[in-house]
């Protein structure tokens, strides 16, 4: 059996850094203790843009996003993503 881990409190995120950057984590875990985590919440950092689009087609779009019931910003995020993996 490993040794526990101990948490101090940390004063700020780079006391925090400080300490992960200078531990060893398989002093304090054995690769059987592992489990499966997820986290559902997390989302990807997004950064807004800017484009121009004639009337017609944003209103088309719209038409599509309400049909569908997602708002039309989502359906572009959709289309682009389809877009790109492909």
């Amino acid at each position: 059996m490993k040794k526990p881990l101990i948490l101090p409190k940390f004063k700020n995120e780079d006391a925090e850094r400080a300490f992960w950057a200078k531990i060893n984590l398989a002093d304090y875990y054995e690769p059987s203790d592992a489990q499966h985590v997820s986290f559902p919440n997390l989302k990807p950092t997004s950064q807004p843009i800017s484009f121009r689009l004639p009337k017609f087609q944003i209103a088309r779009l719209k038409e599509r996003a309400n049909l569908l019931s997602v708002p039309y910003t989502s359906l572009v995020k959709i289309a682009i993503d389809k877009y790109l993996s492909a």
